[in-house]
């Protein structure tokens, strides 16, 4: 519910932009698709642009017109949803896949007790 509220109380004032910082964290998966759902509805009847920062998958595939993965400082790959989820960088591919494996642990400790 206070996600909605603050969602409601940002539209009021009419913005042109909202930025919206991880909205599904901590909600369970059905909730999590509500806010989805609102944002979606939201955003289109105020025409407003929103710019989401998640490490939600599904919520960012369901949500997102255009996705760009922010990787040690900048941007590395930058589409249409569909495009994202076809990627050939392996950094992108790793993170949407949610693998263990692949370039994003590599040199980490986590890697290194793997092996």
């Amino acid at each position: 519910m206070r996600k909605r509220v603050a969602l409601a109380r940002a539209l009021v004032l009419e913005p042109e932009l909202i930025l919206l910082d991880e909205p599904s964290a901590g909600l369970d998966p059905v909730i999590a698709s509500v806010i989805d759902e609102l944002i979606i509805g939201l955003t289109e009847k105020s025409k407003v642009t929103s710019i989401t920062a998640t490490h939600e998958m599904d919520s960012a595939f369901r949500i997102a017109t255009r996705m760009a993965m922010l990787y040690q400082g900048k941007i590395i790959e930058e589409a249409e949803p569909e495009k994202f989820k076809q990627s050939k960088n392996p950094v992108v591919a790793q993170f949407v896949s949610g693998s263990t494996e692949g370039p994003i642990l590599e040199g980490s400790l986590d890697a290194i007790t793997k092996k």
